[in-house]
């Protein structure tokens, strides 16, 4: 067996915790700066005061000031930070492994350049100074941190540049509940699951709208929430051909929009702004909470008018943007989804 050092002590990194140890790997967490409480905790009890759940038997869990002990002799790093991280993650961290070392990264989200090309955080990351030669790996696909804590059977992909270490990352973190597929097509698994975030939080939208008509707590309405999905699963359809990722990618992004809308910050976000609240009123009434949806939606119109693409293709995803940037309320084009 070997040894897997997780950098990040959110849920997703930490939950990575359980198929490693549970296939015999010794496994150390290493807290970010954000997660000294996390750490101190677990050392102290085992328990994740986040993920709410014990910490698998054994695991080690280190301050970042102990990442040079945390990744000695280490056979694969996971890399556990949000895509606020990344940076913090490529600067302080990569520079710091052997360059045969292989990464895996949870991270979900994508980097646009000053000409509106599309970067996915692997390669984004593979250009930052001390990175280069590094084998730098994804995660992608339907996934909640606390069910793979609880062993729930979860399928996902994980994408790179060469299948044999990807192979040889499966091998690793493969169990009868943790099923893993393999893609070389790095763009386009980012792209579909970078979307999920922003399209949960128009799916959301129609969660709101009922709530604002029958009262909060009430019965959902699904069809007007299937509608909504479906322009997503169109339009991230689109942002495939765009950005050159396969089609097929679809499949991850659809599956982890459909996890995604069913719980979360990014499904409170949709809410509040489907009730009618202004996005500066719904952002107050989260603050403190990280809201990736509203980043990777900036992300993503930005780069597209950049590039000089016809934004009239993306009428769902134009119209979170203006909630977000021009504070409107909600008023759902549903006649431009026609195709």
């Amino acid at each position: 067996m070997g040894v897997i050092t997780i950098v990040g002590a959110g849920m997703m990194g930490s939950a990575m915790s359980y198929p490693a140890s549970d296939n015999g790997h010794e496994v150390r967490l290493v807290g970010t700066p954000l997660d000294r409480e996390i750490i101190e905790h677990a050392k102290e009890t085992g328990y994740h005061i986040t993920l709410k759940r014990q910490l698998p038997q054994g695991i080690k869990c280190y301050q970042i000031e102990e990442l040079e002990e945390a990744i000695k002799d280490c056979d694969l790093l996971i890399g556990g930070v949000s895509s606020f991280g990344v940076d913090w993650f490529g600067k302080n961290v990569l520079p710091e492994i052997p360059k045969s070392l292989p990464v895996l990264s949870v991270t979900k989200g994508l980097h646009a350049n000053d000409e509106g090309e599309f970067v996915a955080f692997p390669d984004y990351l593979a250009k930052m100074p001390g990175c280069e030669g590094l084998s730098l790996n994804a995660v992608g696909g339907p996934c909640i941190s606390f069910e793979l804590a609880d062993r729930k059977d979860t399928v996902v992909a994980f994408c790179g540049h060469s299948i044999e270490i990807l192979k040889k990352i499966k091998s690793m973190l493969s169990t009868d509940y943790y099923h893993i597929n393999l893609t070389t097509d790095v763009m386009g698994l980012e792209m579909a699951v970078a979307m999920k975030n922003a399209y949960a939080l128009g799916v959301s939208l129609a969660i709101g709208i009922t709530e604002s008509a029958n009262g909060i707590g009430c019965k959902e309405d699904y069809n007007p929430e299937a509608g909504l999905f479906t322009q997503s699963a169109r339009e991230i359809r689109r942002l495939l051909k765009i950005s050159g990722g396969n089609a097929e990618q679809i499949i991850y992004g659809t599956g982890d929009l459909y996890v995604t809308v069913f719980g979360g910050r990014t499904r409170k976000i949709g809410t509040l702004l489907g009730r009618g609240l202004t996005y500066k009123q719904a952002a107050e009434e989260l603050r403190g909470v990280t809201l990736e949806s509203v980043a990777i939606t900036k992300v993503v119109i930005e780069a597209l008018k950049k590039q000089g693409e016809d934004l009239e293709q993306f009428p769902l995803l134009v119209h979170i943007y203006s909630l977000i940037k021009d504070d409107i309320t909600v008023n759902v084009p549903w006649n431009d989804f026609e195709e």
